[in-house]
């Protein structure tokens, strides 16, 4: 009579862990779906990144510490050539740096008298790369800066050789970026031989980008360097984005195949730095709200219609077009 009885009691457990299992997925289910379509859950999980933050750090505390132990035990005397070799760039980029100040101050005046306004950068900061995304078919990273220092969704990121990325994806004390070599990305480029407007397409490879949008009798060449244009306001123009590496006209087709290099080491940077291009930008982040922001990045359209006679397809998408899908700057839950 006993053994029935445990029986009976495991047929209860059993029932009991069922229903506690199905209760609990339609808690997660309808949380999801809640998340998803409402805005309400914004609060429970930025309290959720905040708790995170401390465990990022944590976790990538020991290959900090391994840096450091690192360079603390580097020989004397590769310390002191490398200090040397330091002192004498420093002594070559200050000597540069007085001329270019001297160029930028005629370029000053001589905008005052066209009565042209400047686009100089007046803010960046410096940040840190915490993770990157394992996934293969996505280029994206996250640092270590969010809306409390003042980042924003569309954000531009540079490094030391060109543009990297933008943000996508901003918490109060994280952001996520997406490289402009993801399969999603477009930005707009100007060639700077010959003042050539196309558009940079990612391609999922940190090292290569696509020109889809040339024709064969475009004016493109092996070794020339694409700018950002600065068209949409999302990149500040001028900065290097990549260099052409490969160009290859094919006959009885329309458009050229046309690779570029990223000028940014996209693959190998630790720091990267975020641009406010003039004080109207800076004065957007801040009054933005502190929260988490997402912003959607789309590719342009794979197929594209026949050329117009300037070298460039009359329905591929514009500069501007590209880059305000590239911004796409809305909040959503």
């Amino acid at each position: 009579m006993g053994a029935p009885g445990k029986a009976s009691t495991g047929i209860g457990r059993g029932g009991s862990l069922g229903v506690r299992c199905l209760l609990l997925s339609i808690v997660a289910c309808t949380a999801m779906v809640v998340d998803r379509r409402t805005p309400y859950l914004e609060p429970v999980r930025d309290a959720l990144s905040l708790v995170v933050y401390p465990v990022q750090l944590a976790v990538d505390t020991p290959s900090r510490a391994w840096r450091w132990a690192s360079e603390s035990l580097a020989e004397r005397a590769a310390l002191l050539e490398e200090n040397r070799r330091l002192k004498r760039e420093l002594l070559y980029s200050s000597a540069r740096l007085q001329r270019l100040e001297a160029l930028e101050a005629e370029n000053a005046r001589l905008r005052e008298l066209l009565d042209s306004t400047a686009q100089i950068t007046d803010r960046v900061l410096v940040a840190e790369i915490l993770a990157v995304d394992l996934d293969p078919y996505r280029q994206r990273f996250m640092v270590n800066r969010g809306s409390l220092d003042g980042a924003y969704v569309g954000q531009a990121l540079l490094d030391a050789n060109g543009i990297v990325g933008q943000l996508v994806d901003v918490s109060p004390m994280t952001a996520e970026a997406v490289l402009i070599t993801d399969a999603d990305h477009a930005v707009p480029v100007v060639v700077n031989r010959n003042g050539l407007r196309t558009i940079a397409v990612g391609t999922g490879d940190a090292g290569r980008l696509r020109l889809p949008y040339l024709t064969n009798s475009a004016d493109i060449e092996v070794g020339d360097l694409l700018l950002s244009s600065g068209l949409g306001g999302v990149f500040p123009a001028g900065y290097p984005v990549g260099r052409v590496i490969e160009v290859r006209r094919r006959p009885g087709q329309s458009f050229a195949d046309v690779i570029a290099e990223p000028a940014a080491a996209l693959d190998r940077d630790r720091e990267v730095l975020l641009v406010w291009t003039n004080d109207d930008v800076t004065g957007l982040a801040d009054a933005r709200p502190a929260g988490r922001l997402r912003a959607r990045v789309a590719a342009p359209p794979a197929d594209a219609a026949e050329p117009d006679g300037d070298g460039a397809s009359p329905d591929a998408p514009s500069e501007v077009e590209t880059d305000a899908r590239v911004a796409d700057v809305r909040s959503e839950p």
